[in-house]
This record gives structure tokens, C-alpha cells and sequence, in this order.
């Protein structure tokens, strides 16, 4: 980058340096008369750009008149007519040389001439001193610099040389001539120093100071300088200077813009420091002045992360009245983060009106998160609205987002739109899965329909070979529920036929049930010796349970035979 400041300053180079003056007149002619001013003086005085006559063409335009002829009444010799020409020219310019002359009565120190001598011997200076003698070097050759000499040496220097070294050259000749501490000259200097390929902290701070004595006068720092120290603090993880430096650009003269709030933003961020970064975006958005695009996508993504969800929703959608539009991958950020919160739910809802045209493509995350917050919130009748939405607009929705309103329907009983929930993800051609039965065959049995409970059971072992754990626990609780215990025994069996296992949790289940409700501890006690047998160990107070029912039946039996 710092080439684009090194060019800037070859070309006020090339303007300083002048061009060779043409070799002076004929000493003849010196003595006869005034030499005539040099050509290209003339050629800048006048305001033809047709060439001087010169001896030859001064003969054939001498005038016939006698009285322009010598004693002997041959004319005058043409060297002097075009001498008398050149004189004449002279005359008649003369008056606006002495303008020009007036006008450029101050020279610009730009114009000054480089001595590209002492600007690489001063160069050679720098590269070769150790960092902490360049001051005293320099001190040493008693250069006189000026702002083109300086602008010379640090274009020279930047290709070998630290940016420590350009910082402290800077500021020496500073100390010869201030005038040389232009803020081209300083662009040069931040732009090797951000550029480097390790940023030395120290370097850093010290560029700041000068900055900050340079901003004292008017034009000497610009925004772009700053952002650049910005984006440095931001890389050294220095959050406060960062901010500090943000909260100087009004005392320095500068007004920050776009990238000046998102890399305050993104410095703040680098140690959480949330408060301070939404101090800055809320000025962000007061001055309507947002960087582009994809910035605005990660500053809203920053405040989505640290659970400012609302803050950044503000930033999508100020951003977005002023014309800069963040890309969808925030947008689905966004979505995803204000769908989980109880309270942004529907202003997620909203946001799915942003997905148009070929965006709707990329939209099934924030489609999904939406059905996943409003069934979460109980909001099942909306959800389902979304889903369908989805079926016949796009984007396509899969199993995962069918199952979340399926589920949210089967928890609240309405078991009939479950069902035909599953009727039309089998018409989108999506199988359902093992879940999809599952939780439909919960809500089946959670209201005493135990036969369509097993019936979906059957219908599931057509399509899956096998069936999860939680499909046959489901119905095991079920009919201990309704205490069909021998249902709930010949499903037990059917589980191991089916090849499924028993676990603690099914044994557990049915032998809690037929001793509390049907007092039946032979059966538990069967089942206890099937578990063991299976390498399981039934939990003490089951086992107790078991005990303590059949206690309570021979003392139910022997007070029987007292009587």
C-alpha cells in the first residue's frame, strides 16, 4: 500500500527537478549586444507556439528599406537580423515576463530541487545505521531537508528498511524543517508500517504520538490515516487504543466514515468489549454513515453472537434504508439468532419477507428456525402456516422441519393434523423417519389411543426394517398407562422378536406398574429373573417393591386363615 503514497510524492519529484538550461549564446556576440533570453524561457513566456526565426529565415524576411542598409548600401548581415529578431521578441514579452515573475514571487517548496545525490546518501545512511543511532546519524550530516528530499528518501528507503527506521526518519527531519512533515510524506510512513508482515506494538504507539502532534495543525492527518492505525490496533488485539484513537477524529480534523466505524467496532470486539462497540455502531447508525455490504453482514453477525439480537436487527435494517444491503449469509445469521428468543420470534417471522426471487434458494436455515421458534413458543398454527408456506412457495422443506410441527401438533393433541402432516411429507416425497412415527405414536398413546398407537407401529415396521428403542418404550408406557399389562407384556415380546433388546428402562417400567397397580409380584418377579438372566441389575427400591408386594399379600393370606 505504500506504493500508492510512494507514487504520489515521485510525481511532486518529478515536478521539483528542472531541466538543463540550453548552452549559453556565441562570446561574440556576448560582446556586441545583450545575449537574447534562453529559448525555452521565451518558448514558456510566449503564447505562440510557433518556432523562433533563426539566422537563415532572418535574411529572407530582412527589410528592402535603404535606411536598413550598412555604409556600403549591402543589407545588414543576417545573423544580426535575427538577433534584432530575438531582441524584438524579447521587447515585446518583456511585460509578461514581468508578470509571471510577479505571480511566482513565493516559491512553492515543492518546486525545490532534489539533490538525488544527498537523498541516496542519506538513504544508505538510514538502511546501514542501527535503529537507535539514526537519530544522531542523521544529526550528524546536517541535512537540509525539505519536503520533495524527504518524499525521496522515504520512496527509496521503504523497499529496505523497517518501518521504525521510516518513523524515525520522518520525524528527524521534522525536527530540521517542519514543513518536510507532509502528510504525504506521512502516508508513506503508516502505509510500510501497517504493511508489515509482523506489526511491532512499539511502532505502532510511537506512530500514534506523532499522529496525534501532527493533527495539532489543520490538513495534516486525514481519515485514511487513521483508518489505518485502526485497523492496527484492531490486529494487536489493543481494543482501548483503538477506541481512543476512534474517539480523537473530530480533535484531529478528520470525520470518520464507514470503515472507521466498523474497525472501531471490530477492535472493541476483539475483547468483548460489547458496551463500547455498540457506543460506536449507535453512532454508526445516527450518521447513517455504514461501510459496505459484506461489513455491515459481520458487524451484525458480531452482535448476534454476543446475544444482542435486537442491536442487530437495527444495524441489518438501518443499513438496509440507506441502501447497503448485508449478504443473505447475515441475513440467515440474523433469522436464526432472533428465532431462538422468545421475544424476537416474530420479528424473525418478518425477516422471511427479505427472501425473494433466487434468495428464497438459500432461505430453508431461517424457514427452519422460524418453525422451530414459533413451536417452541406453542405457537403451532403459525408454524404450520410457515410449513405450508414452504410446500407450495419453496423453499423445500425437509423432515427436520415436518417433524418440529408434527411434534409441536402431537403434544397438543391434534393428532388428526399430525397425521395428515405426514400425508403430505409423503406426497413431497420425504419418507418418514422413525422420529415422525415416533412422536405421533406418543401423542396417540399421551390420549388413550392405544389401538392407532399400534396400528402406526405396524405401519412403521413395513417401511423400517428397524425401529428405534423409543418406539416400543412409547407403547410399553402406554398400555401401563392404561394398565393393559398384558398388552404391554406381549409388546415387550415383540420387541425381542423384532430383534430390539429390552434395557433397564422397559423392565423398570413394567415392573413398577404391575406391582403398584395390579399387585401382581409373580409376574415382576418373572420379569426380574428375565433381567438378571439378561445380564441386567434392576435399581434396589424396584427390587424392594417387589418384595414388599409379595410381603403384603402373605400377610393379607395369613390374616385371611386367623379369620
Amino acid at each position: 500500500m505504500w506504493r500508492r503514497s510512494g507514487a504520489r510524492a515521485l510525481l511532486l519529484l518529478r515536478s521539483s527537478i528542472h531541466r538543463p538550461l540550453p548552452p549559453p549564446p556565441s562570446p561574440l556576440r556576448a560582446l556586441t549586444r545583450a545575449p537574447p533570453p534562453p529559448r525555452p524561457l521565451s518558448r514558456f513566456l510566449s503564447s505562440s507556439p510557433e518556432p523562433l526565426p533563426d539566422a537563415g529565415g532572418g535574411a529572407a524576411s530582412a527589410s528592402s528599406d535603404p535606411t536598413d542598409a550598412g555604409e556600403d548600401g549591402l543589407a545588414s548581415d543576417p545573423t544580426e537580423a535575427g538577433e534584432d529578431n530575438l531582441a524584438s521578441l524579447w521587447e515585446e514579452d518583456a511585460g509578461d515576463a514581468d508578470d509571471v515573475f510577479a505571480a511566482d514571487a513565493s516559491p512553492d517548496p515543492a518546486d525545490a530541487v532534489v539533490d538525488e545525490v544527498l537523498a541516496a546518501r542519506v538513504g544508505a545512511v538510514v538502511e546501514s545505521t542501527p535503529e537507535d543511532q539514526i537519530p544522531s546519524a542523521l544529526a550528524d550530516m546536517v541535512v537540509d531537508f525539505n519536503e520533495p528530499l524527504l518524499a525521496a528518501i522515504l520512496v527509496s528507503a521503504a523497499e529496505s528498511c523497517s518501518g521504525k527506521k521510516l518513523l524515525l526518519l520522518f520525524k528527524s527531519a521534522g525536527k530540521n524543517n517542519p514543513a518536510a512533515k507532509s502528510l504525504a510524506n506521512l502516508e508513506i510512513v503508516v502505509d510500510k508500517i501497517a504493511d508489515s508482515d509482523e506489526i511491532d506494538k512499539m511502532d505502532v504507539y510511537l506512530l500514534w504520538d506523532l499522529v496525534k502532534e501532527m493533527g495539532a495543525v489543520p490538513g495534516s492527518v486525514n481519515t485514511q490515516v487513521l483508518n489505518k492505525l485502526l485497523a492496527m490496533f484492531w490486529k494487536l488485539e489493543k481494543s482501548k487504543a483503538a477506541l481512543e484513537a476512534f474517539d480523537m477524529f473530530s480533535e484531529l480534523g478528520c470525520a470518520p466514515d464507514g470503515d472507521s466505524y466498523y474497525l472501531a467496532i471490530q477492535a472493541a470486539g476483539r475483547k468483548s468489549m460489547v458496551d463500547a462497540a455498540w457506543r460506536v455502531c449507535d453512532g454508526m447508525i445516527s450518521s447513517g454513515c455504514f461501510p459496505d455490504g459484506e461489513k455491515v453482514g459481520d458487524i451484525v453477525m458480531f452482535f448476534c453472537k454476543k446475544k444482542k439480537v435486537k442491536e442487530a436487527h437495527s444495524v441489518y435494517i438501518t443499513a438496509k434504508e440507506k441502501k447497503v444491503q448485508a449478504p443473505t449469509s447475515a441475513l440467515t445469521f440474523l433469522v436464526s439468532a432472533l428465532a431462538r428468543n422468545d421475544e424476537t420470534i416474530n420479528t424473525a417471522l418478518e425477516l422471511l419477507e427479505e427472501y425473494q426471487g433466487e434468495s428464497l434458494k438459500d432461505a430453508g436455515q431461517s424457514y427452519a428456525a422460524v418453525i422451530h421458534g414459533l413451536c417452541n413458543t406453542n405457537n403451532v398454527e403459525d408454524a404450520r402456516k410457515v410449513l405450508m408456506r414452504m410446500v407450495n412457495l419453496g423453499p423445500a422443506p425437509g423432515s427436520a422441519v415436518f417433524n418440529f410441527v408434527i411434534t409441536a401438533l402431537s403434544k397438543n393433541g391434534e393428532m388428526e393434523d399430525a397425521k395428515g402432516l405426514m400425508r403430505v411429507m409423503e406426497n413431497q416425497g420425504i419418507c418418514p423417519d422413525i422420529y415422525t412415527y415416533s412422536v405421533i405414536m406418543s401423542g396417540y398413546a399421551k390420549g388413550g389411543m392405544m389401538d392407532e398407537a399400534h396400528a402406526l407401529l405396524r405401519d412403521a415396521k413395513r417401511i423400517h426394517p428397524r425401529l428405534s428403542r423409543v418406539t416400543y418404550h412409547t407403547l410399553i408406557r402406554g398400555y401401563c398407562k392404561m394398565e393393559e399389562f398384558e398388552k404391554a407384556l406381549e409388546c415387550l415380546k415383540e420387541m425381542k422378536e423384532d430383534g430390539m433388546e429390552p434395557n433397564m428402562d422397559e423392565y423398570n417400567k413394567l415392573i413398577q406398574s404391575l406391582c403398584l397397580k395390579a399387585l401382581d409380584w409373580r409376574t415382576a418377579e418373572n420379569l426380574l429373573k428375565e433381567m438378571e438372566d439378561g445380564g441386567l441389575c434392576l435399581k434396589g427400591t424396584t427390587r424392594s417393591l417387589i418384595a414388599a408386594v409379595k410381603e403384603l399379600e402373605m400377610d393379607e393370606l395369613q390374616e385371611g386363615i386367623m379369620h
